[in-house]
């Protein structure tokens, strides 16, 4: 497909440090998608969800895979030859900025760990792509920020990997809280108890496995040994590279509850927890915790726990809505109402209608055809408030003090809260700057 974007600019100085070089237009989107055209998409990260958002995409018509990114050469080898058998060959890279180099791709795909994710998408808006990047947005209330100016600097259509905003039963029962037949909803709870996890043993440092770029993994995140515990799929339980539950399943979670109320930033939130499941284990992110989000009329309560299934209502995940008539309870199964006597009628599970995952990228590929951000479920706008309220209980953790909110400056009114707002770069990199 005849590709008009302009070539994506780096500086020569700054890729020898690995830091971010943004170029000086405004809008590198120099051509639309036209609903006949093949699709060509990049995948940056290809082990975990990164390969499955390319399965899910590539399920839909007319796209094709014709590039690979990942730091491990093993994971790259094994997924470039699995797409190599199904007739998809695909040039290889293990730096994300020679991928974005490439003018035939029209989509990236981003899922890589969480503390790439800034520097990645603005790269990818900076170089004319359109973008479906991993939840959460961002590591950091800065970052998220920052992600939103680049969309809106370079006019991408940029998809947040929040799939179950896609998910019929979702919307339907988002549909009926907004109805007002729930009455005044004065709490919701959030919560995500995870019977699964186990303990993170304890490993010694040592070096990386052969075939992986450790110091490209590394990035902007604080240099440290190597340590097969903060790899893959563990890093979610450190803070260099993520947030623990409060950002990997909140976001999906608490998404609901601020969809559900209308709600923007809280007044104040508070939280408490700890390593109370298993404290001896590598991880650092609690995995006990309970925070609340106070609105002016309202609470927002998150929930989480390791090593345990039953969460409130029995369920090991959900959203509950709880109004003066009755209750809303909504997961990925499906949702449904417990009334209070004599206040209104009950209502069944409604059920789950199917892989919204795919869903979830015919809605992103609609919305790139039709050139309109106002279509995507996910938009990074909606994405990034998600992500930062989450991070808001995070840091109310971390500080342990009640942290009550600016809504003229969005910051916080304790200052050990403001300093966790920021991202912390290292080895280089630097906060891209819109």
């Amino acid at each position: 497909m005849p590709n008009q974007r302009r070539q994506f600019l780096s500086q020569s100085a700054a890729l020898a440090l690995g830091i971010t070089a943004l170029p000086s237009f405004a809008n590198t989107l120099s051509h639309r998608i036209g609903a006949a055209d093949q699709i060509n998409v990049g995948v940056i990260g290809c082990n975990g969800m990164g390969w499955s958002n390319l399965q899910a995409i590539l399920k839909q018509p007319d796209v094709r895979c014709i590039a690979l990114c990942d730091v491990d050469e093993n994971v790259l080898t094994k997924r470039a030859g699995e797409l190599a058998a199904r007739n998809m060959p695909v040039k290889t890279y293990k730096d994300h900025r020679e991928l974005l180099d490439n003018k035939d791709i029209d989509i990236v795909i981003i899922g890589t760990p969480d503390h790439w994710h800034c520097i990645q998408m603005v790269d990818a808006c900076a170089a004319g792509k359109h973008v479906y990047v991993e939840k959460p947005c961002g590591n950091s209330v800065e970052e998220c920020r920052v992600m939103e100016a680049a969309q809106k600097r370079y006019g991408s259509i940029v998809q947040v990997g929040q799939w179950q905003r896609s998910a019929p039963h979702f919307q339907d029962a988002i549909n009926f809280v907004h109805s007002g037949k729930l009455g005044n909803i004065r709490t919701v709870k959030s919560w995500a108890y995870m019977g699964w996890m186990k303990p993170v043993p304890i490993k010694p440092d040592g070096q990386a496995p052969s075939g992986v770029d450790y110091t490209k993994w590394l990035g902007p995140a604080t240099k440290r040994p190597f340590n097969a515990n903060r790899f893959h799929f563990n890093f979610r339980w450190f803070w260099d590279y993520a947030g623990g539950l409060m950002t990997d399943w909140g976001v999906h979670m608490m998404d609901y509850a601020l969809l559900g109320m209308k709600a923007q930033y809280p007044n104040q939130v508070m939280a408490s927890g700890g390593k109370m499941a298993y404290p001896d284990d590598a991880s650092e992110t609690p995995d006990t915790l309970a925070a609340v989000f106070e609105y002016d009329k309202f609470n927002i309560v998150w929930e989480h726990a390791t090593g345990i299934d039953l969460g409130p209502y029995g369920l090991t995940h959900g959203t509950a809505f709880i109004g003066n008539n009755g209750t809303l309870v909504l997961n990925r199964e499906g949702w449904f109402v417990q009334a209070e006597k004599g206040k209104m009628e009950p209502i069944e599970l409604q059920k789950d209608q199917g892989d919204s995952l795919e869903r979830h990228m015919a809605n992103f590929l609609a919305s790139i055809k039709a050139n309109d951000p106002a279509k995507l479920n996910t938009p990074i706008q909606q994405a990034s408030l998600t992500a930062q309220v989450c991070q808001l209980g995070n840091i109310a953790f971390r500080t342990k003090e009640l942290l009550q909110w600016d809504h003229k400056k969005n910051q916080f009114l304790n200052k050990a809260g403001n300093d966790l707002l920021k991202a912390n770069y290292n080895n280089g990199y630097k906060v891209p700057k819109i």
